[in-house]
């Protein structure tokens, strides 16, 4: 394959299958180096402490689904013979750009997986108790706009945390309001799908953001990268290592909107996406599969040895 029209995307992080990712790192030799890296970086074994947690979103989970994706990313590279133009991370994909980009190295871009990973956990432990993120879709956005109004109306803090395509969003609210919004996502048509704890992406959260740029990324030096990175909330290249760490930072209090993305890459000349890691939300949304063609890149097709 060519790298002409190719950009990488680096997912969200959602529930995943801890057995495919250690099929594959039984048999990647980059995985088995980049987990060994890892594991010496962070101080435990990533892979087995992963296998055994029963978080989707411990701390391990996160550091082995970061090191997955840059292991794809290299199979795809290595066994496609693709070569990105551009990459982009929405959501937590943010942090693996950042690393495949150069802006940050490996372990630096490890260290600090996990050292949010902390804060964040200690964080909600205090902060926002019963907050939760929902996601939703099949409700067109006059629907959308109803249920925000009506929250509103009743005085209901709530905001919007994720925009991945028109008719799909994430919602953080009080997990008091779930039964609600459920009842009201059922008479739009739609289908409730995840819920997340601890939430993610809203403006309430600038406290969080402010401690990770004290605690965490005060000792990072971010490099210019290598590649642009897109912005996963309106789409701009980034092309200074300020950029992406003002990216990385504002991930925490912005709500990603992917189909400003997907206009973004149809402005650059993007015609292929490569998704380098277990995903189900931003490789297979219609706003997606609509407008390039997807290569999947995660352990069950890089096993196979075909995507």
């Amino acid at each position: 394959m060519s790298g002409g029209g190719t950009a990488f995307v680096f997912p969200g992080m959602g529930p995943t299958d801890a057995g495919e990712a250690a099929a594959f790192l039984d048999r990647d030799p980059v995985a088995r180096e980049l987990f060994g890296r890892a594991s010496d970086t962070v101080g435990y074994p990533v892979a087995e402490r992963y296998a055994a947690a029963d978080d989707d979103y411990s701390e391990a989970a996160q550091v082995a689904f970061l090191v997955n994706c840059l292991a794809l990313a290299s199979w795809a590279e290595r066994e496609l013979g693709l070569t990105p133009e551009l990459c982009v991370g929405p959501s937590f994909g943010g942090k693996a750009a950042a690393a495949y980009a150069q802006a940050l190295g490996f372990e630096q871009a490890v260290r600090m997986t996990a050292e949010i990973a902390r804060h964040t956990r200690e964080y909600f432990a205090h902060a926002h108790p019963g907050v939760v993120t929902h996601s939703f879709v099949r409700v067109p956005g006059p629907a959308q706009a109803e249920i925000m109004h009506d929250l509103e109306r009743r005085g209901i803090w709530h905001e919007l945390s994720c925009r991945v395509d028109h008719d799909f969003v994430m919602l953080s609210l009080p997990g008091t309001e779930l039964d609600w919004l459920d009842a009201r996502i059922r008479t739009a048509g739609g289908l409730s799908l995840y819920t997340m704890r601890p939430p993610m992406h809203a403006a309430a959260f600038a406290p969080l953001r402010r401690m990770v740029e004290r605690e965490v990324l005060a000792g990072l030096e971010f490099a210019d990268p290598r590649l642009p990175v897109l912005d996963d909330a309106g789409g701009a290249a980034l092309t200074t290592g300020e950029q992406v760490r003002t990216l990385l930072l504002d991930a925490f209090v912005r709500a990603p909107s992917w189909p400003s993305v997907v206009e973004s890459m149809l402005r650059r000349g993007v015609t292929r996406l490569c998704v380098t890691g277990q995903d189900s939300l931003f490789g297979r949304v219609p706003v997606t599969t609509r407008n390039f063609t997807v290569v999947a890149v995660n352990p069950r097709s890089a096993l196979r040895g075909r995507c």
